[in-house]
């Protein structure tokens, strides 16, 4: 390939020359990313395939479960009481999964939290009464299959890629996650709309509700196969649990935390924003779609031309664009406040994801060879650190959306989130020096 003055050295360990190329050349040539994209080692490959798979699952848990519990109770608080029953579900489960890694192939738990979350649907579209305790039964429910899939899930992209390619990894994982979060939710929602226009089933929008849940069902059992097609390598260390750990690990659980706060409301906050201030599904999808292309393949190319030494710059540029989406809402609190905060939000995730998960991992890689512990053990306690910012982010919502008022915590808690989020950029930075100084 000859090679000409843009080319950019691709992050990663003796990198081959084939693997230099520009970004004209990756514009001009998308078929040499394929060729890339099969150079990666295989059992990453097999990995990605099945997240890329799942990802059409995931808008529809993440958002219309929200939406049709906003629309079937009308009431916020329920929502983030569903979300939070959600999170609570997710450190048991890894809990039982440790203890099951050393006795089921990891494959098998990976699809069984895929499948359980079709069957977390079920039981919420079977709900005669969306009362609490439904609620929060699908919630657990739901929680228990994100513990099991997340669990494996950044196990096995722990396993299969290294601190050089792992910029590639998540960005190309979350290109595939960013287009599906524009297109399900465009397509759902249309359909949903639709259904209720034309009175389908009777005019039971439930009806349209469950047959969305039959199709998830249907790409679970086809992303369940595909994991199925690589033998991953299993924890050498039965043991898991720890109560004491490196200084740097504790640092890493407050950068987790700061993550937490903020994620209830990424699952919550669109879902009641859209269906207060804007119209119904199909509005819901159709914002999520604004500008997301861009956002994806903007993500391939920080994947595909970014290295360790990128991660706090996108980290900052994420949290900014996070921080103006909620002044926007608070500030106007409209259909267009809504619509730039949504916008942010599509922006903000994938950005703050690119350059969490490879820290994290940095951080696992240097930590467990200090300590000489299995990597799952770190794992495992990081959801705790998330957890713990989860509980007080849902919880702020819902002590100011009942003993304030709704709106109040629709305008502003947001924007308290945001601004405490902006305090993971010194703490990254500090984690990454400390993970450099220790593995010199």
């Amino acid at each position: 390939m000859e090679k000409i003055s843009s080319e950019i050295e691709l992050p990663g360990v003796a990198v081959p020359a084939q693997r230099r190329v520009s970004l004209v050349e990756l514009i001009l040539h998308p078929g040499n990313e394929y060729r890339f994209f099969l150079s990666m080692p295989r059992d990453m490959r097999v990995l990605l395939v099945t997240n890329m798979i799942y990802a059409f699952v995931l808008p529809v848990i993440e958002i219309f479960v929200g939406a049709y519990i906003m629309r079937s109770s009308n009431d916020p608080t329920i929502v983030a009481l569903y979300q939070l029953t959600v999170y609570a579900g997710i450190p048991l489960t890894f809990l039982v999964n440790g203890f099951l890694l050393n006795r089921v192939k990891i494959a098998y738990l990976y699809s069984f939290g895929m499948l359980l979350s079709g069957l977390s649907m079920l039981v919420m579209m079977t709900l005669e009464n969306l009362s609490p305790a439904g609620v929060g039964l699908a919630g657990i429910l739901m929680g228990c299959s994100f513990g099991f899939f997340w669990a494996n899930r950044d196990y096995l992209a722990l396993a299969t890629t290294n601190d050089g390619n792992r910029n590639y990894y998540y960005g190309l994982e979350t290109f595939f996650y960013t287009l599906t979060f524009i297109l399900v939710p465009f397509a759902v929602g249309a359909y949903i709309a639709h259904a209720e226009r034309a009175a389908w089933f009777n005019g039971n929008i439930t009806r349209a509700y469950q047959v969305v849940t039959i199709v998830v069902f249907i790409l679970t059992i086809l992303s369940s196969a595909v994991i199925q097609r690589e033998k991953f390598r299993t924890p050498t260390q039965p043991r898991f649990l720890y109560f004491r750990f490196h200084l740097l690990w504790k640092k890493m659980l407050g950068l987790a935390s700061l993550k937490g706060l903020v994620q209830g409301y990424l699952v919550t906050a669109p879902a009641i924003l859209v269906m207060r201030l804007v119209g119904n599904e199909g509005s819901l999808g159709t914002v999520q779609a604004i500008s997301g292309v861009v956002t994806a393949f903007m993500l391939y190319f920080l994947g595909r031309f970014t290295g360790p030494k990128h991660r706090i710059f996108i980290l900052t540029i994420g949290l900014a664009i996070f921080f103006v989406g909620t002044l926007a809402n608070g500030l106007l609190f409209s259909a267009l406040g809504v619509i730039l905060f949504v916008l942010c939000k599509v922006l903000f995730q994938p950005l703050h994801d690119i350059a969490y998960f490879p820290i994290q991992m940095r951080v696992i890689d240097v930590v467990s060879k200090i300590e000489g512990r299995n990597e799952f053990a770190y794992i495992f306690n990081h959801e705790f650190g998330l957890f713990l910012g989860r509980l007080f982010g849902l919880g702020l919502f819902i002590v100011l959306a009942s003993y304030v008022s709704e709106e109040f915590a629709l305008k502003y808690s947001l924007i308290v989130i945001a601004v405490m989020q902006l305090a993971s950029i010194p703490v990254a930075r500090h984690i990454i020096r400390e993970c450099n100084r220790l593995d010199k």
